[in-house]
């Protein structure tokens, strides 16, 4: 039988994801992103200082993220999609202006500011849409191809970056990123956004026989397999979400922190997106060191890092086939993850990039999974909040890498530092093969796992 899912979606189904594959495209070709460690490095700075950069970038995440989610939830999310390029757009003309460590500083401040506010407030507004259109089931597959659109992005930035430095110095490439922030605020203001009333029922559970929505698909169904990537506990069957009305900034934002901290299912959510988003993303950063530890030409850098690249993509464009795997599909997966990243790094010889490009699309499918997972477990009007507390514990993560990952390499290789690294994929993925399973979930109640708490 031919699942409804699969039919060519409708005209606001289109337009939607069309301008979100936009937005995350523009928003990664940002051609200072292969080059910035270079410029702060021909402007004098040392390795300890562009350090420290880093760690303002994500203190900078972690300062802004979840206040920019509870504004997102309060205003307007798209408003906020549309701010975020111009913020950052600030920082890499600053850069740019008046080339020096306090301007890098305050540019990377901006930069992290800009990315709290894209945080939590663009899976929200996805998520919602998706929803009211009856196509929620298309969350996953979505979302990973906005991810490989960013992806892409990056990969357009490498490629134009050495040719536009050659003909007009940092200034042209500082123009450039700055030119494709402004255009993704242009796109960003192409999307929906429809706000519940005050007075309307917000995340109702879906009784059981209620008919299937407009799309034909059931979100139950969509989400479920994720949702069993790791069991957490479940709350009382046909318990209905939260009404939280038309709440104010504080409100809101204690909704969203009380949600996570009372309900153990999107606790565990946040936590898993968290653990996996974390984990790569700071590993990323060290990649280049590992292609020169290879003994490649700097030339060929660039070139190991395009493959990559590649595993990133085919990991988010994997999202709609991902979403079927259950809890030990899912621990699988980590472990090809954990496989891949210390494997392909211990092996010391360009070809190990094969493996890590493994690891890497990999981490990406579980990253998209994970968000998932989250989404479907997320009630009221706090959504973006939720997000992006999921998003702050990702940065605090970030940086705990960043510091053991420092200390480890001071006293083994590169390569074995990476490894190690790599190690708590294959952890989590051992925690979900041993944890007992929870309780069953009556069929009478599985239409409504997908919208009440769980």
């Amino acid at each position: 039988m031919i699942h409804l899912a699969s039919r060519v979606p409708d005209p606001a189904v289109r337009r939607l994801t069309a301008t979100l594959y936009g937005y995350a495209f523009l928003s990664d070709l940002v051609l200072l992103y292969p080059l910035y460690v270079v410029f702060f490095a021909d402007t004098g700075l040392s390795v300890g200082q562009i350090s420290s950069l880093f760690v303002i970038w994500s203190a900078a995440g972690i300062l802004f993220e979840v206040p920019s989610g509870a504004w997102a939830d309060v205003v307007s999310r798209r408003l906020l999609l549309c701010l975020a390029p111009l913020v950052t757009a600030a920082g890499f003309a600053l850069w740019v202006l008046l080339p020096s460590y306090p301007a890098f500083a305050v540019g990377f401040l901006l930069w992290g500011a800009g990315g709290a506010l894209v945080s939590g407030a663009l899976e929200a507004l996805v998520w919602t849409e998706l929803d009211r259109l009856g196509a929620v089931g298309r969350y996953a597959r979505v979302l990973g191809r906005a991810r490989t659109a960013g992806v892409l992005g990056v990969v357009v930035s490498g490629v134009l970056a050495g040719p536009v430095l050659a003909v007009g110095g940092y200034p042209a490439v500082g123009a450039a990123s700055v030119l494709a922030c402004l255009l993704a605020t242009i796109v960003a203001a192409r999307f929906p956004e429809h706000r519940l009333p005050a007075d309307a029922p917000v995340d109702a559970p879906v009784q059981a026989g209620a008919p299937v929505p407009a799309s034909g698909h059931d979100p139950a169904a969509a989400v479920r397999p994720v949702a069993a990537a790791m069991p957490g506990d479940r709350e009382p069957d046909g318990s209905p979400a939260d009404d939280e009305g038309d709440l104010g900034w504080c409100d809101t934002l204690r909704a969203g922190v009380t949600q996570v901290r009372t309900r153990p299912p999107v606790r565990s959510a946040v936590l898993l997106v968290a653990v996996v988003a974390a984990d790569w993303g700071a590993l990323d950063e060290y990649s280049p060191l590992l292609a020169l530890d290879t003994g490649v030409r700097a030339e060929v850098v660039p070139l190991l890092l395009l493959l990559l690249w590649a595993g990133v993509t085919v990991g988010g464009l994997l999202a709609g086939v991902g979403e079927r795997l259950g809890r030990r599909g899912y621990a699988a997966l980590l472990g090809v993850v954990g496989v891949g990243l210390a494997g392909g790094a211990l092996t010391g010889r360009p070809a190990g990039f094969v493996l890590l490009a493994l690891g890497f699309g990999a981490a990406q499918l579980a990253t998209v999974l994970a968000d998932a997972r989250l989404q479907a477990r997320i009630t009221g009007n706090s959504r973006a909040t939720v997000t992006s507390l999921a998003g702050m514990a990702t940065d605090l993560l970030i940086i705990a890498t960043y510091a053991g990952y420092g200390l480890l390499a001071t006293v083994v290789e590169n390569a074995v530092a990476f490894a190690v690294t790599a190690g708590p994929y294959l952890v989590l993925g051992l925690v979900l093969l041993t944890r007992r399973r929870p309780t069953v979930v009556p069929a009478s109640s599985t239409a409504a796992a997908a919208h009440g708490p769980r």
